[in-house]
């Protein structure tokens, strides 16, 4: 039997709509080896915790609240790499629920801190427990042994992409109309596959052929085997399985980035341009140029910069790392943006 919805609920939830989304779009210029270029990446740092995973928690509980799935009193429990985590943590605290989240214990502290900081309850999940799949695993044993449990199930839940199709794909379009563009392409790193899976069917919506490329760590090519392959330091993509919402055959070529490369263009981005992202903001913008490349110099190719740097401050992000002959940031010299709204 369905349930009502909660009007409270879903008036708390519309209140908190004000601090997620509607983020900035950046024209970024380049060289690329010496010939101007230039692309387009949602800063999706001015969201409420500064990450794009804001969009998805809030459409999540959103829709659940609507459809009478999430109660007063509901323990809101999910499995996270970190940002989603914290989405839940803030968003979920903010509706008065408690939060617990289950995370792989090789995460960054930081991401630790923060869900602490935010008054959620973090269970560290080793990899002899089973790493994240152990950790998904463990948030159905806890609903199975508590009623009052809610699951957000990030991996397989529609509703994932939803709020990408209804909000980060229509932003793009409109802010590119205000610079006289349109997209040809859309690249972005996967990890539940809800932001390329929305934004592309948003951007496919009005018949216009668009490219639309997933991205994994060239280190661990989890999309191209269908499991865990090696080992890479892009926290909060390819997280040792292909999720259930991510259609591959509805989108094109997988595109990959190595994690060094990765780290040495979120380090550009921040000490040449002042925009301070993380690893996974690196890989999309590397992501993005090779399909200039691919695509020609007059292309509107558009990304994602995730979240900031602060979350990355004891990994490898601050850190030394050296360049590679394969390696697209050294061939790269960042040269100024502008930004929309």
């Amino acid at each position: 039997m369905k349930s009502a919805p909660v009007p409270d609920l879903c008036l708390a939830v519309n209140h908190l709509a004000a601090l997620v989304g509607n983020t900035p779009l950046v024209e970024i210029r380049y060289r690329f080896n010496g010939q101007p270029r230039r692309l387009y990446a949602k800063y999706e740092s001015m969201n409420m915790t500064d990450s794009v995973k804001d969009r998805m928690a809030l459409h999540i509980l959103r829709r659940a609240a609507e459809r009478g799935e999430l109660r007063p009193g509901a323990v809101i429990v999910e499995a996270s790499s970190g940002n989603t985590g914290i989405s839940f943590a803030a968003i979920g605290r903010a509706l008065g629920h408690r939060v617990r989240i289950y995370m792989p214990d090789w995460m960054s502290q930081e991401r630790n801190l923060v869900m602490h900081g935010l008054g959620a309850d973090v269970v560290p999940v080793s990899k002899a427990q089973g790493g994240f799949l152990g950790a998904i695993q463990m948030t159905q044993e806890y609903a199975a042994e508590n009623a009052r449990a809610f699951l957000p199930r990030q991996f397989a839940n529609p509703d994932n992409s939803e709020a990408h199709e209804l909000t980060t794909g229509p932003e793009i379009q409109s802010q590119l109309l205000q610079l006289g563009r349109q997209a040809d392409a859309f690249v972005a790193g996967v990890g539940t596959g809800g932001t390329v899976m929305g934004v592309g069917r948003a951007l496919r919506s009005s018949g216009r052929t668009v490219r639309v490329h997933p991205l994994e760590p060239a280190n661990s090519p989890t999309l191209r085997t269908g499991k865990k392959v090696g080992s890479h330091r892009i926290q909060g993509i390819s997280d040792e399985f292909i999720p259930e919402i991510l259609k591959l055959a509805e989108l094109d070529a997988i595109v990959d980035v190595w994690d060094g490369d990765a780290i040495l263009m979120a380090q550009s981005l921040g000490h040449r341009l002042g925009l301070a992202v993380g690893i996974s903001a690196g890989a999309n913008v590397i992501g993005a140029m090779k399909l200039v490349e691919e695509l020609g110099p007059e292309a509107t190719v558009v990304t994602v910069l995730c979240d900031s740097n602060r979350k990355y401050l004891s990994t490898a992000l601050p850190q030394a790392e050296p360049p590679q002959d394969d390696y697209v940031t050294p061939q790269v010299k960042l040269q100024s943006f502008i930004s929309v709204r």
